[in-house]
């Protein structure tokens, strides 16, 4: 006699395990401490066997019949239901791994991971980038199922733009994601590989720079005679004896400059590359260039920056400040920036034979083998003491020379 809705609600425990048979092998089996779950006894493959199909009152009378009739259909398929049903399982839980992989979400992971060693600026220009270019196209997508036409998608409107250099940027920034995501066991396959192929190649272009003798000499006097807030008048004469990125020296605090030792400490957290071995930029100085922050410091050295803004001494100068400088003298863009002071050093000091590894170590760019730039910037130092001697000596003579 099959089972009703109220003899299962009025069945009591009996302290046994009791079996209330419904049709076609379900019944209800009742535990001693009185749990009530559905059950299918089967015979496959020989073997007589027991499917669970769910806990009453989560699954009532009518959806175990339903939940019974499923798995005859599967037995008259030759399939077994009690495997189907792991396998449904596994599928489940596959896909619930899978939903927790979104880039997003594994985007951030690795964002947590590699942006500690970058300095504070490139750290958030990362972060706008992965928020505003590419979260928005597949951020929530799971990276399994990411495919390159959908980093096209996000790098496209940067090139329709015109900034190639960003559209090659963000396949470069997905491809380290997706790498992070293969040493995780995430992936196999990084499929960003050789997407900026599909791209407009970058131009590359040297910052304009004033490199003749006599021109370098014109720029400096002008400087010399340019008049203003006295930040960015010292600004633009220290910058060319020491040709740091401009935004280092704009950055710079006073206990950064080691007037005993006759240096300029760049912290490794606010240059440009990323300095896995975290060592700062020692830039020594000249004599000429002592005497100027010695000049400053009569004006800002109360305060923690060397180039205190205008309107608050507790932050620096911006860096349209001394640009601005730059175009009122009469160097547009075209001709002079204030990168190009760091061209200009290199352009001169090679051609005046100096050794090429002293040059780039001073100029801190990227070195592949980070071990050996360590190395380097130590080792070298006595020699790069005497260039920027040299160089500032150099500076002032061209200053003096007649145009």
């Amino acid at each position: 006699m099959p089972l009703s809705d109220t003899a299962i609600r009025n069945a009591k425990p009996t302290g046994k395990p009791q079996k209330l048979a419904d049709t076609e092998g379900l019944y209800l089996f009742i535990s001693p401490t009185g749990g009530k779950l559905w059950r299918m006894d089967y015979r496959f493959a020989g073997k007589r066997k027991t499917l669970s199909l769910g806990k009453y009152p989560a699954v009532g009378l009518k959806d175990a019949r339903t939940r019974r009739d499923k798995a005859k259909e599967l037995l008259a398929d030759g399939i077994d239901p009690s495997e189907q049903k792991k396998v449904n399982k596994r599928v489940i839980i596959e896909e619930e791994r899978r939903s927790q992989n979104t880039f997003r979400l594994v985007a951030l992971e690795w964002f947590d991971t590699y942006a500690p060693d970058l300095s504070e600026k490139h750290a958030l220009k990362l972060r706008r980038y992965l928020e505003n270019a590419l979260f928005d196209v597949f951020g929530n997508k799971v990276i399994t199922d990411i495919v390159p036409a959908d980093i096209l998608e996000a790098a496209r409107p940067a090139q329709e733009k015109g900034r190639i250099q960003t559209a090659h940027r963000l396949v470069q920034l997905t491809g380290q994601v997706l790498q992070y995501a293969v040493i995780k066991g995430i992936l196999n396959v990084n499929v960003a590989t050789g997407i900026t192929r599909a791209l407009q190649p970058i131009r590359v272009t040297n910052y304009p720079a004033v490199t003749d003798p006599k021109e370098i000499g014109r720029l400096l006097r002008a400087i010399d005679h340019y008049e203003g807030y006295p930040s960015i008048v010292y600004f633009m004469k220290i910058l060319p004896y020491v040709f740091t990125r401009p935004g280092e020296l704009r950055l710079a605090e006073w206990e950064d400059i080691d007037f005993e030792n006759s240096l300029f400490i760049v912290p490794w957290h606010r240059m440009k590359t990323r300095k896995v071995n975290r060592k700062d930029h020692h830039v020594p100085l000249a004599r000429q260039v002592v005497a100027l922050f010695r000049e400053l410091q009569e004006f800002s050295g109360d305060g923690k920056f060397v180039f205190p803004g205008a309107r608050a001494k507790t932050d620096t100068i911006s860096d349209a400040g001394p640009l601005n400088a730059l175009r009122d003298l009469g160097y547009p863009k075209e001709v002079m920036t204030l990168h190009g002071f760091r061209s200009m050093a290199s352009t001169r000091l090679n051609e005046m034979g100096y050794r090429p590894d002293i040059i780039e170590t001073q100029l801190a760019h990227k070195d592949p083998d980070a071990v050996r730039m360590v190395y380097n910037r130590a080792q070298y130092m006595d020699e790069r003491r005497k260039m920027m001697e040299e160089w500032a000596d150099y500076l002032d003579a061209l200053r003096l020379s007649v145009s």
